[in-house]
C-alpha cells in the first residue's frame, strides 16, 4: 500500500512532537548505555551498527549507514578496537580491503543495558490489538526507510 494522503498541519505539527520527544529520550538512552560501556554515544551507536551487520563490516559501510564521514569512521574504529569491542582484519576475498569485526564475543552480557528498554517496549506493545500492531509496524518500517534513505543522500 503506497498511496498517499494530504497531511493536515495539526497531524504534521503533532507528529512532529513526537518524533522530537522520542529522539531525544532515545538519544538520552544511548547515551547512558554508552557511559556504562566506556564509550562516546556516536561509538556505541557504530558498533551497534558493527553488530547488526551479522560479521565482518567495512568502515565505508559504517560511514554510509551513519551518515559519519570516513575520517570520522576511522577515529571512531581507533576507539573501540582500543577498547577491545573491534579488530581490524584483512578482507579474505580481497587482501588490500580492511575489514571491522565485532570481538565482544558473547553479546548477552550486554543485556542488561538494555532491559529497560524491552520491558517498556513490551508494556507499550501490549496496549494494542494485532490489527494495531500492523500499522504501527507499518509506520515504524516507512518511517525508518525514508528517514534513512534521506540521511544517507545528505
Amino acid at each position: 500500500m503506497t498511496s498517499e494522503h494530504e497531511v493536515p498541519a495539526d497531524v504534521l505539527e503533532r507528529f512532529s512532537v513526537y518524533a522530537r520527544e522520542t529522539s531525544a529520550l532515545t538519544v538520552l538512552f544511548h547515551t547512558r548505555v554508552a557511559e556504562r560501556m566506556g564509550l562516546s554515544s556516536t561509538d556505541e551507536k557504530c558498533l551497534d551498527l558493527a553488530l547488526r551487520a551479522g560479521g565482518p563490516i567495512t568502515a565505508g559501510k559504517i560511514a554510509e549507514l551513519s551518515g559519519l564521514s570516513t575520517g570520522a569512521v576511522t577515529g571512531v574504529i581507533d576507539r573501540l578496537e582500543r577498547a577491545g569491542y573491534v579488530r581490524r582484519v584483512r578482507d579474505p576475498h580481497d587482501r588490500r580491503k580492511v575489514l571491522v569485526e565485532v570481538t565482544v564475543g558473547d553479546e548477552s552480557r550486554f543485556d542488561h543495558l538494555f532491559a529497560g528498554a524491552q520491558e517498556t517496549l513490551r508494556e507499550v506493545l501490549s496496549r494494542f490489538t494485532p490489527e494495531e500492531l500492523d500499522v504501527l509496524e507499518r509506520y515504524n518500517r516507512t518511517l525508518i526507510d525514508t528517514f534513512r534513505r534521506r540521511v544517507i543522500e545528505s
